[in-house]
């Protein structure tokens, strides 16, 4: 079990995004870099009633870890039973609660960032939680409903209910993902509690990460779009952040092989069809490759690994002038 407390900082960790921090993908992180990773969000309500697809969403694999479980619901009692559920099956090295997600479809049943509107039924969540698992739990959250300021009291009162950890993402429920993420007033929060806190937003490169933390002072950070198509970024980032040197953004050989082998990941994990939903990380992983604009509408259109492994030889030749980048 991870001890948040224990951890040599700053700690650099991969966000929970629907749909995209599944296993496949966490491996792909992990065979590049070492960061916490903490999987996409599954509902309590699904696990309790021993939903078998949101069971499967709880699987992982040992090079995962060290690895966080987040869980998302707005009943305590249902949500300590979830946790209970998850660690007596997978024994993750976490739990998470989501208490930051702004999409209507979440906030509309009083999950994800609803919650931070309801403190005392949020409080009672991590109370039973804890009572429930021997697990860390940890909370994201945002910097309020409408107004930046909300979360400081919030944070305040998931510290006393026992939260091991915060995640504030610099942004209120409002703001959605529009704006900047405010990390000067994710150090407020910071500055507010004991426990540690990881900022979050727009921490897309390793010169933002070394930019939020210095500040917010914050413990540490938790990358999530910056992560998409880019496994890379964390083991950048922890170069800058121990002072090290800066591997080189990865060359055009390296990009294709590691979406090759994601892919692959993919197809294991999901079946032959699988490969109709891995199209969304081939986007992430050739953007910014010049020419590929020429490509990616085949590539939006592979149907299975054979078809992928033959577009990707094509663009392996079309664009050699490029591989030595």
């Amino acid at each position: 079990m991870i001890d948040w407390k224990a951890l040599p900082r700053p700690i650099i960790a991969l966000s929970p995004m629907a749909d995209m921090t599944d296993s496949s993908f966490c491996q792909i992180v992990k065979s590049i870099a070492s960061p916490i990773v903490f999987r996409e969000m599954i509902s309590s309500e699904a696990l309790v009633r021993g939903n078998e697809k949101t069971l499967g969403m709880a699987d992982f694999v040992p090079a995962e870890r060290p690895i966080v479980q987040q869980l998302f619901g707005s009943d305590p009692a249902t949500m300590a039973e979830a946790a209970r559920i998850i660690e007596e099956k997978f024994a993750p090295d976490g739990l998470d609660v989501n208490m930051g997600c702004p999409v209507y479809k979440i906030t509309c049943n009083f999950n994800g960032a609803a919650l931070m509107k309801e403190p005392a039924r949020a409080t009672e969540i991590v109370r039973r939680m804890k009572a429930a698992v021997r697990a860390p739990v940890s909370v994201k959250i945002r910097l309020g409903w409408r107004e930046k300021t909300e979360a400081i009291g919030f944070a305040k009162c998931l510290e006393d209910a026992g939260a091991d950890l915060l995640t504030v993402h610099g942004r209120t429920k409002e703001q959605g993902y529009s704006g900047m993420s405010d990390w000067e007033m994710i150090g407020r929060v910071k500055a507010a509690v004991k426990i540690p806190v990881l900022a979050n937003g727009d921490i897309n490169t390793p010169e933002a990460a070394r930019a939020a933390l210095s500040m917010s002072r914050c413990d540490g950070v938790l990358i999530a779009r910056g992560g998409l198509g880019n496994p890379w970024i964390f083991a950048r980032m922890e170069a800058m952040l121990s002072g090290g040197r800066i591997p080189e953004e990865p060359a055009l050989l390296e990009r294709l092989r590691v979406l090759r082998a994601h892919a692959a990941l993919h197809v294991a994990e999901y079946g032959p069809r699988g490969i109709v939903t891995f199209r969304k990380h081939i986007s992430w992983y050739v953007k910014g490759i010049p020419g590929i604009r020429h490509f990616r509408e085949r590539l939006h259109q592979v149907s299975s690994l054979e078809d992928l492994d033959t577009q990707l030889h094509t663009i392996t030749v079309s664009l050699s002038d490029h591989l030595e980048r």
